[in-house]
């Protein structure tokens, strides 16, 4: 049992925590969630004891084993192996005993003790420590030569992985996560979650990981507004659970409003009678006592609005025997790819193998070293990477860097391209330094899509962004109407915004022919699709030809697709007059322009007849989507 008994925590006269208290359950695998600057990561450290409360404080075993990442990586000249296997502290310390006794015979005492340090090292499983280290790195991406390089020979994220491979080999009593993704690539991502399921110990996971919080952990810890609040089950009970309450509390305000201002139209009639002051008096009381009930407020942090392009003819890309690389050094070759302009892709396949690479390719910051590569004229690209949001100026606003980008533009256009992200009012003034890692990725889509791209590539635009701005980011990638190539380790985001899954592996990218189930059974060792590139046992598929007919179908369904179009648009458009008139009839005094001064009975008769134009619409446009299924079988 963890309990969490009215911990208040202030920084910098802001209060992050107000009397937060939760009783947490003995083994319990916990996510611990929150919008971005809620106090999460300060939460963790409370319970790794590495910070202090100003009031409460944390109840907990104390022989518990806690597990914590430091915030430095780990460095110097030992390898990920070596690191690894030092993590298990008394597995270290029993084995630097031992080499330091005497193994003669001669001390009797010394001989004993090494006998009882054997003992023990049976005892924790010690002699199998060196495999399930390998095991540990091999699933965070690390190959045997890897593992065996210095730790300085890597990168940042990669030192984060050694460190994260060292936590989860130490098996503590309580294990600790923060963000335990977000250094990693999709396939490292699932088998993290594998590892997780399994784990014995009490967990608490800082997680933005849909997939990850539904399968992994059994209670949700929503942060909001410094109180917390434990939810039983995943992300997917947890959101039904939330908007349940949203709704209750809504319904709540909604009564209350109404009766506030009852009390208020009792107050300023009666307050100046003297036969009713009293009351009136009694009333003013019974306003000032009544806390009012917070409205949910839309939160610009949720806003992406992708302009969508002007039309292109198919295809908008076209890799034929293409090769890539830096240098004299080829990264890929007999690449055969081909992009329509409404396709969404998503690249598999581990950091290193050439998603960036080809991500790069298709946006033209490379050329291909051999082969035929063309793009369709006119075509314009939107290439997010994680280097963009770090290098935005820190001094300048969203304001000036839009204005600088968008040359010859009016305020206006300027103005309403950081709307569609956003940033609107104040939010397009404030400097770029006082924003969170989501506000600076926001702020970077609504750069590279200034110009409406009809191809948007997005290297993990997730990393910043929390799971409510994550849902926000797919709905708006699904309303966008250009094409879309994803590299992520968001499995979530990859299944709900991608319909094509290209696998970046042996030099080459190849369609991946099965779902991302079966990709992550592959990358889990359970069998199922190989993946493209050949090494499939079934029949060999002819994918050249297979998207060139999927092409023309598309090009014979482009009239039906519009005639869908614009028979959806006709269903919006008669619904909102309907909606409209409805509003007029339930309050007249709502009423604008014509319907103001028209008649209960003409808005009837208006009415009626919109709900035989909307029946005729709907019609037509349900008839014109099933003509485009079955045109794109």
């Amino acid at each position: 049992m963890l309990n969490l008994n009215g911990i208040t925590v202030r920084l910098g006269g802001r209060t992050i925590l107000d009397r937060a208290t939760a009783a947490l359950p003995g083994r319990s695998r916990i996510g611990l969630i929150g919008r971005n600057g809620a106090g999460k990561s300060t939460l963790m450290r409370l319970i790794a004891g590495s910070g202090e409360t100003d009031e409460g404080g944390i109840e907990m075993p104390k022989a518990l084993r806690i597990g914590y990442i430091a915030q430095e990586a780990p460095s110097g000249t030992a390898t990920p192996f070596e690191t690894v296997l030092a993590a298990d502290l008394e597995r270290a310390a029993l084995l630097a005993e031992e080499e330091g006794l005497d193994h003669s015979g001669e001390d009797e005492d010394a001989m004993h003790r090494i006998a009882d340090i054997h003992e023990r090292l049976t005892a924790i499983d010690a002699h199998t420590a060196p495999a399930r280290a390998a095991r540990i790195l091999v699933g965070l991406g690390f190959d045997e030569d890897m593992q065996h390089r210095p730790l300085d020979s890597f990168s940042g994220g990669w030192k984060m992985r050694v460190a994260l491979a060292a936590l989860l080999f130490s098996q503590p009593d309580l294990l600790l996560l923060d963000e335990p993704s977000n250094h990693l690539d999709l396939e490292a991502t699932l088998w993290l979650e594998s590892f997780l399921k399994s784990y014995r110990g009490m967990m608490v996971v800082i997680s933005h990981e849909r997939d990850l919080l539904n399968n992994v952990v059994d209670h949700i810890l929503h942060l909001e507004r410094g109180k917390i609040t434990l939810y039983p089950g995943g992300y997917d009970a947890f959101e039904r659970q939330r908007n349940e309450r949203a709704a209750q509390l809504a319904a709540a305000r909604e009564a209350q409003q109404a009766q506030r201002a009852k009390l208020q139209d009792y107050i300023a009639r009666n307050s100046a009678r003297a036969s009713t002051a009293k009351q009136a008096q009694s009333r003013a009381k019974a306003l000032a006592r009544m806390q009012p009930i917070a409205e949910v407020v839309n939160d610009p942090s949720l806003v992406f609005d992708f302009p969508s392009p002007p039309p292109l003819k198919p295809p908008l890309v076209q890799l034929d025997m293409a090769a890539a690389g830096y240098g004299d050094k080829v990264i890929l070759s007999r690449l055969d790819l081909r992009m329509d302009p409404d396709e969404r892709i998503a690249l598999l396949g581990r950091n290193g193998n050439g998603k960036t690479t080809l991500a790069r390719l298709l946006a033209a910051q490379i050329k291909p070293m051999e082969g035929h590569f063309a793009t369709a004229g006119r075509m314009r690209v939107g290439y997010f990477t994680q280097y963009q949001v770090e290098e935005l100026q820190r001094d300048d606003t969203p304001l000036e860097h839009m204005t600088r980008l968008m040359k010859g533009a009016s305020p206006a256009a300027v103005r309403a391209q950081l709307g569609r992200f956003g940033f609107s009012g104040d939010m397009a003034t404030q400097q770029v330094g006082k924003m969170s890692g989501g506000e600076r990725a926001r702020l970077a889509l609504a750069l590279i899509t200034r110009e409406a791209p009809h191809l948007l590539i997005l290297d993990e635009p997730t990393n910043h962004l929390d799971v409510d701005a994550r849902e926000a980011l797919v709905r708006a990638l699904n309303d966008y109407e250009g094409a879309v190539v994803i590299v992520s380790h968001d499995r979530h985001m990859v299944e709900a915004a991608a319909d094509r899954l290209v696998l970046v592996d042996g030099g080459t990218a190849t369609d991946f022919a099965g779902s991302l189930d079966d990709y992550t059974d592959m990358v889990l060792g359970k069998g199922g699709t190989s993946g493209g590139g050949g090494k499939s046992g079934g029949p060999a598929v002819n994918k050249k030809e297979e998207r060139r007919l999927a092409a023309e179908a598309r090009e014979r369904s482009q009239g039906l697709r519009k005639a869908a179009k614009d028979a959806e648009a006709e269903v919006t458009r008669l619904t909102a007059r309907r909606s409209a008139i409805d509003q007029a009839l339930f309050d007249p005094k709502t009423a604008t322009g014509a319907d103001r001064n028209a008649s209960s009975s003409e808005l009837m008769r208006e009415r009626g007849a919109l709900d035989r134009l909307l029946a005729d619409a709907e019609a037509r446009w349900m008839a014109a989507e099933e003509a485009v299924e079955k045109a794109n079988p």
